[in-house]
């Protein structure tokens, strides 16, 4: 697809992209991957080409989950571990950063924790006004509290930048019946309704994202990144992955 076919085609204006950290590292490998951001970098790229205004969100996992410290026998309160988490997604965040302006993708990351010299703390209208004049913005550290995930931070930060729709990347093409490495007949859902998801108890993300978008009528599309030109694809309305809306008809 041409840049100038995908911006006639745009279906979202502005979305908010949900990366897992994991997404950022070899499968079943922790760390960061040098080709794996840079595959990440160029689909984010070409996403704002076709015209669309992006955020990132980020999560922390392929570094460290504060969850991991959630028993009582740690030395490490659970309170501290999350904020050890928030700081994964800031190097993640700034690996992302460097790999797409080195591509010539004016890029901003926005904490939610204050970080002078490191990079810009969370501030809604400047945040807008950065995406406005064509610059991807990448949020990082969650919305800056403990017991709060990067699930819930990527629909609130949505809702805050009034975004279309909510990405949700994965290595899998959407959301099925059940886990499909485990399944290889589980059914592919082609479209849910936020009711489906909490009845069937289908792990798309946490239930505060889940109820946060169904609140505010914000869908949610699960696709697959691992399918080369998949991100421009979900944002020009093609017909790929899971969509969750309020109506699944």
């Amino acid at each position: 697809m041409t840049t100038k076919a995908a911006h006639s085609e745009l279906r979202y204006k502005r979305v908010v992209l949900k990366l897992s950290g994991e997404s950022l590292a070899h499968s079943g490998e922790r760390g960061i991957s040098m080709e794996e951001v840079g595959d990440i970098s160029a689909q984010i790229k070409q996403a704002t080409q076709s015209g669309c205004q992006v955020a990132v969100v980020i999560g922390g996992g392929n570094i460290l989950r504060g969850a991991q410290f959630s028993g009582r026998s740690s030395l490490i309160n659970e309170s501290t571990a999350h904020y050890m988490g928030m700081l994964a997604t800031v190097m993640n965040s700034l690996s992302l950063q460097d790999a797409l302006e080195q591509i010539g993708c004016p890029t901003r990351v926005m904490s939610s924790i204050r970080m002078d010299g490191v990079c810009e703390t969370f501030v809604r209208r400047r945040a807008i006004r950065h995406m406005e004049k064509g610059r991807v913005i990448i949020l990082a550290a969650g919305i800056g509290r403990p017991f709060v995930t990067t699930d819930t931070a990527a629909a609130q930060r949505a809702l805050e930048l009034e975004a279309d729709v909510v990405l949700k990347a994965t290595r899998v093409d959407g959301v099925y019946s059940e886990d499909p490495e485990k399944n290889p007949h589980a059914l592919l859902y082609d479209r849910l309704s936020f009711k489906d998801v909490i009845e069937r108890n289908l792990r798309v993300m946490d239930a505060t994202a889940i109820a946060m978008c169904r609140e505010h009528s914000l869908p949610i599309l699960v696709f697959n990144f691992k399918k080369d030109g998949n991100i421009v694809r979900a944002v020009s309305g093609e017909n790929i992955g899971t969509r969750i809306e309020e109506s699944a008809g």
